[in-house]
């Protein structure tokens, strides 16, 4: 088996045994890159010369016998939203096309800190806006499973590197289902951690009270690896929440006997792909084999959450989007007299259509006379929603659900609609407003040989909970083990 088609814990022990090298590995993603690069286009920015730079200095440390951590010499990619000091972060956006951060986020600094190989950054739909990664101002990014599909957004890119093998493992952010959905429409495991788990300086911000940085993995064992690596307290990170960070692969024992599990009743909702539900059923029943009692349960303000979601997340946006007025960085429209008239054409050449449109959603939304009607009652409602959960949570440990209601859906199927496009989320937005740890792991192929995501929610800082079952039902199935043949 190639080495870059290897998870990062198999590769870890190879690299201690000295079996390969980490220049060897990294070559072998190159390799691969290089080979399928051109029909998946999941890279905005390659860093090939530090990245051997950093295989190098891994390989010292493994030569010379150091304890070295369980992702040095890895080859992990960083979405393109996340800084990296002295390369290239655009956002997906014309307007930040030459932006080069002087500071690194303190997730890409605990990556260093691991001895990690940084491959380059990702492809995303343009400032985290987005479900189908087709809202770049630099490329569209393709499904591996299909080429003529999407692969989910906003971190579409980050997914679908890691599902072709271009690279060990990515890091996303889930802002609305940013990371699970585009884990399970293409096959891998994806995680967003409790908003506040992972420091959020340097991630370049979308919806603040929102936006959460988490892991893509081939399996659940290296996504527990990736938690580790980046979760903890950052006093950079206002909202980043002092408790200790347990060991995650502690949780990983394949035991899920007594388990409750919630099934929420209002998540099978109609014009869900037959297909999604049936898969769906199935692996809740696998769980129910491996020990776990399984109850339906009700989360009534379910159906509030997409027009929540949509209120709460572009008034944020808008507030956080001002800065880009091509005063101090970023793109500046030319040949302009006036202050307010560099304004207007920079932001409206630089902004693609539909950040400007969230842009116009979230000031409308936030302006006067419709403040209270609007924002205000959209942050009610984001407490019922929470409230839902915590109520749940009383009385099971983990919901499970489908990820996405759909498979991967055709490249430009639903770019003249952006109500459809929204509804993209409908099953991962709830869980984000409230703020709870959420995976996606592959559960079955359709017919047609797309993959399927089953979700699985805890409490707040419960991520161990979500890990262990998820590991037990990964154990327990081959899904994970499915490749799409590129």
């Amino acid at each position: 088996m190639p080495l870059y088609q290897l998870t990062a814990h198999e590769l870890h022990e190879k690299l201690k045994a000295r079996e390969i090298t980490s220049a060897d590995l990294t070559q072998s993603v190159f390799d691969r890159i290089d080979a399928v690069e051109g029909q998946i286009e999941g890279y905005i920015t390659l860093t090939k010369e530090t990245a051997f730079q950093q295989a190098e200095a891994a390989d010292v440390g493994f030569q010379r016998g150091d304890e070295m951590p369980p992702l040095a010499g890895i080859p992990i990619a960083i979405k393109d939203v996340i800084c990296t000091k002295g390369v290239l972060t655009t956002c997906g956006s014309k307007i930040l096309g030459n932006f080069v951060p002087p500071y690194d986020a303190t997730v890409t600094t605990k990556l260093h800190q691991q001895g990690s190989v940084v491959i380059g950054k990702t492809n995303m739909d343009e400032f985290a806006m987005g479900s189908s990664t087709e809202n770049s101002a630099y490329r569209i990014t393709r499904n591996p499973w299909d080429l003529d599909t999407i692969p989910g957004g906003s971190s579409g890119g980050s997914a679908a590197v890691v599902a072709a093998d271009e690279a060990i493992c990515s890091l996303g952010s889930d802002t609305g289902g940013s990371i699970r959905q585009p884990a399970a429409l293409c096959g891998v495991v994806g995680m967003k951690p409790t908003y506040g788990r992972v420091s959020r300086f340097g991630l370049v911000a979308f919806a603040s009270s929102l936006d959460q940085i988490g892991p893509f993995t081939k399996d659940v064992t290296d996504c527990a690896l990736m938690l580790n690596a980046i979760c903890g307290h950052d006093p950079m990170d206002s909202t980043s929440v002092n408790l200790p960070t347990p060991d995650y692969t502690g949780f990983l024992t394949k035991d899920i006997e007594g388990l409750k599990i919630g099934v929420p009743k209002e998540y099978f909702i109609e014009g869900m792909d037959t297909e999604v539900e049936g898969i769906v059923h199935t692996a809740v029943e696998a769980l129910r084999e491996c020990g776990a009692s399984i109850e339906e349960i009700s989360l009534p303000h379910t159906e509030y959450a997409i027009a929540t979601y949509y209120i709460i997340a572009p008034a944020e946006a808008s507030a956080n989007l001002a800065r880009y007025d091509g005063v101090r960085y970023g793109y500046r429209a030319e040949k302009v007299d006036e202050l307010i008239e560099m304004y207007k054409k920079t932001r409206s050449r630089g902004f693609g259509e539909e950040v400007k449109r969230r842009i116009m959603l979230g000031t409308y939304a936030l302006s006067s006379g419709y403040y209270d009607a609007y924002y205000l009652k959209g942050q009610k409602a984001r407490t019922l929603i929470k409230s839902d959960f915590d109520r749940a949570f009383e009385t099971v440990d983990v919901i499970v659900t489908p990820t996405s209601p759909t498979p991967a859906f055709k490249v430009g199927e639903r770019t003249a609609d952006p109500l459809q496009m929204y509804l993209s989320d409908v099953l991962t937005t709830p869980s984000s407003l409230a703020g709870l740890p959420g995976i996606s792991v592959p559960c079955g192929l359709t017919s047609g040989g797309l993959p399927i995501g089953l979700q699985m929610l805890a409490a707040p800082f419960k991520e161990g909970k979500v890990l262990n079952a998820a590991y037990t039902f990964e154990q327990h199935t081959n899904h994970h083990l499915q490749k799409p043949a590129l």
